[in-house]
């Protein structure tokens, strides 16, 4: 388990009675009752008792709204995908009627909460998910091999859990004979989520990757609390990763910036992302900077390998997602990587920890979840001297 600087262990300490006190005794602890049973289903419906007495409130998320009725909620994508249209959803406790719901409600999607069989098209869902300690909810993914979680690893190899897109397509006919009780995408729209939905599977959109920020992407653990029913679970873990994030923040920002580089050349330029962008946004807040993290606008500036070394290439550390073993790796890839400072210092590294065989990659998967451990990374590797006994849970230094 990564930790964040000693400097900290005043805030270990208390992150870890917030977390304590906001789980210990909440009906929506880790589950040990069948799941089939449907526990917590309404046995003896009164319209006037509200059936949702933990709710979400958003802090940071702006992508997705939350609103409660008696025995129903609805959630708001408000871009379920790039050019989208906003588009709401029904979550209606089980054992409550169908609402009754007029306009452009009437026509929504209705999905019986909680849900007991969840098909994932994303690998950051399956973090949020396990945070919630609701794994065995999880029976589909798109692609098994892509995917790092042990606790989904397991029931991948006990058989529980199916792919579903394992050749980059959805196999619409699985999916309906399968009939889970809700798929969520993965933040865009697929010529076959029409047909579930026509055929009755609902599907909600997961658009968390167009928050712009990193506390923003992991609030949309909300999301998934909805359709669990771990709403308290979630604030809980949400607050104390929330607080986790800022004082790191705090402490970046009380040493002295670090010159970084950031990204690689592909398929001829070179992608920077800008201040607008998630990434640009971690290396700030990380205590970094670079010349076009001034910029804002677009995400990223496609730039020529001239430019970036022009004005970044003296940095003397440098942040990537290939999956380099050794600096001659880098080099062979390019050899004007070999130019750079960070290169010939030996301060590359990699987001490339955990990966596996089938290209999955635990920075991807569990970093929109855990900013602050993603965060710690960062500030540790910018700033060793507040690293102290830190252990790296994304990034690895590339070895000379």
């Amino acid at each position: 388990m990564s930790r964040v600087p000693r400097l900290v262990p005043a805030l270990l300490s208390a992150l870890a009675v917030t977390l304590s006190t906001a789980l210990g005794g909440c009906s929506d602890a880790p589950a040990t009752h069948a799941r089939d049973s449907r526990a917590g289903c309404i046995t003896d419906f009164d319209p006037a008792t509200d059936y949702f007495p933990d709710k979400s409130t958003l802090t940071e998320a702006t992508n997705f709204t939350l609103e409660y009725h008696h025995s129903y909620q609805i959630l708001t994508v408000k871009r379920p995908y790039l050019g989208g249209k906003p588009v709401s959803y029904v979550l209606v406790r089980c054992g409550a009627p169908a609402p009754a719901l007029t306009g452009d409600l009437a026509q929504a999607q209705q999905i019986t909460v909680p849900v007991r069989s969840l098909y994932s098209g994303s690998t950051t869902h399956l973090a949020m998910i396990t945070e919630l300690d609701q794994a065995d909810v999880v029976t589909g993914v798109a692609s098994p091999a892509a995917v790092v979680d042990p606790q989904i690893r397991s029931r991948i190899d006990a058989g529980q859990l199916v792919g579903y897109a394992t050749a980059g397509q959805i196999n619409v006919e699985n999916v309906i004979g399968a009939g889970p009780d809700v798929l969520v995408t993965e933040g865009i729209e697929e010529p076959g989520y029409a047909k579930l939905r026509q055929a009755g599977v609902p599907v909600i959109a997961d658009a968390e990757w167009l928050e712009s920020t990193p506390l923003g992407r992991a609030e949309w653990i909300k999301v998934f609390a909805a359709l669990t029913g771990t709403e308290r679970r979630a604030g809980g873990i949400y607050a104390a990763i929330r607080t986790g994030y800022n004082t790191l923040v705090k402490q970046a920002a009380a040493t002295k910036p670090v010159e970084v580089l950031v990204g690689t050349m592909y398929s001829g330029s070179w992608s920077m992302p800008t201040a607008a962008s998630y990434s640009g946004r971690l290396v700030a807040d990380a205590g970094g900077f670079y010349p076009w993290l001034t910029e804002g606008g677009a995400e990223n500036r496609q730039l020529n390998f001239e430019s970036v070394y022009a004005q970044a290439g003296t940095a003397p550390v440098w942040l990537v997602t290939d999956n380099w073993q050794r600096l001659a790796d880098a080099v062979a890839r390019d050899s004007r990587y070999g130019e750079l400072a960070a290169v010939r210092s030996g301060q590359v590294w990699s987001a490339t920890k955990a990966v596996t065989p089938g290209g999955g990659n635990l920075y991807w998967e569990r970093g929109t979840a855990r900013p602050d451990l993603l965060l710690g990374d960062l500030v540790a590797i910018l700033h060793p001297e507040l690293a102290g006994d830190h252990v790296f849970e994304f990034y690895r230094q590339v070895q000379a």
